[in-house]
């Protein structure tokens, strides 16, 4: 099968999905499903995990508490973002832009726990929240 030649190196790396009990989540995904923890760390009050699901994609869980969600938001809708894989971030945000999407998180590095990345976030032409993520 042949690669994606428009925007090099892209693949599916990971769905991120939010929830207010974040270690029943967890345990379900790596119990239940034989998850196996990649990575886990704190961002100001959410916690968040990388599991990786066995063949290079991931589920993250991000923790947040139940005093930040209005009354059944979280319910509605638990998926937070669609992860893109991508070889360089910055031309394919190049890219996207030029389609005439707004960038709502312009590249940047960050360090997941110990994951070093480059990510950039947009949103899809339905509303979608989609990351580019390009491990370093």
């Amino acid at each position: 099968m042949a690669g994606n030649t428009v925007v090099a190196g892209c693949g599916f790396h990971h769905v991120a999905i939010q929830t207010t009990d974040y270690e029943t989540t967890k345990r379900f995904y790596t119990e239940v499903l034989g998850f196996r923890p990649a990575n886990e760390w704190k961002m100001d009050v959410r916690q968040l995990c990388l599991l990786d699901m066995g063949d290079g994609g991931y589920v993250e869980v991000v923790g947040i508490p139940a005093s930040m969600v209005p009354e059944g938001d979280i319910k509605q809708f638990p998926m937070v973002h669609l992860a893109l894989r991508v070889a360089d971030v910055d031309a394919a945000v190049d890219r996207v832009r030029a389609a005439g999407r707004a960038i709502t998180i312009e590249p940047k590095d960050v360090l997941l726990g110990t994951m070093p990345a480059r990510i950039a976030f947009f949103q899809g032409p339905n509303g979608e929240v989609i990351e580019l993520f390009q491990e370093k």
